[in-house]
C-alpha cells in the first residue's frame, strides 16, 4: 500500500498524520494520542529540540469543536497549544491566543504559534520522561505485540 493512501482512517487522525509530518519537518518528536495524566488525552504531542513542548489538538469540524469542553485544561501542558483544522473549517471558533495549523492527511503549516506560557521545571520534566517511557513501550509492542 503506498504512502499516499489514507488507510481507513477518520478525519481526525488524517488531520493528526498531517499535522505530525509537520512537526517532524520542525525536528520535533510527535506522539498521537498522549495521555499526560489520567482523563485527559491529546490528539498530537510533540517535543522539540530545545525541550520545548507543544500539544496539537485536531479538530474535523465544527461539531467535533462544539462537543470538546475540556480543552483548556490541556493548556496546563504544554508550553504552546495549537488547534489543526482544515480549510473547510470555521476559524471564528478558535480562540484567538491558541495557536492555529492549517492541516490536511500530508502535511500542515502553522498560521499562528499563538500565545508561549513556558512549563515549571517539574511538570516539563514529569512530561518528557512521560513521553520517553510511552515511546519506548509502543516501540516495544510494535517490536514484540505478545508482550
Amino acid at each position: 500500500m503506498s504512502d499516499e493512501t489514507p488507510l481507513s482512517l477518520q478525519p481526525g487522525q488524517l488531520l493528526a498524520r498531517g499535522v505530525c509530518r509537520l512537526m517532524r519537518s520542525l525536528d520535533f518528536a510527535v506522539l498521537e494520542e498522549f495521555v499526560p495524566e489520567r482523563g485527559k488525552r491529546v490528539d498530537v504531542m510533540a517535543l522539540g529540540p530545545k525541550g520545548e513542548i507543544w500539544v496539537v489538538e485536531c479538530k474535523s469540524s465544527r461539531e467535533d469543536f462544539m462537543s470538546d469542553g475540556k480543552w483548556q485544561g490541556y493548556l496546563h501542558w504544554c508550553d504552546r497549544y495549537f488547534w489543526a483544522v482544515d480549510a473547510g473549517f470555521p476559524l471564528e471558533l478558535l480562540p484567538d491566543e491558541t495557536g492555529l495549523i492549517m492541516a490536511d492527511a500530508y502535511g500542515g503549516e502553522i498560521i499562528r504559534p499563538g500565545f508561549e506560557d513556558k512549563l515549571a521545571p517539574a511538570r516539563r520534566r514529569k512530561l518528557t520522561l512521560k513521553f520517553a517511557r510511552d515511546v519506548a513501550l509502543r516501540h516495544q509492542r510494535l517490536r514484540d505485540p505478545r508482550i
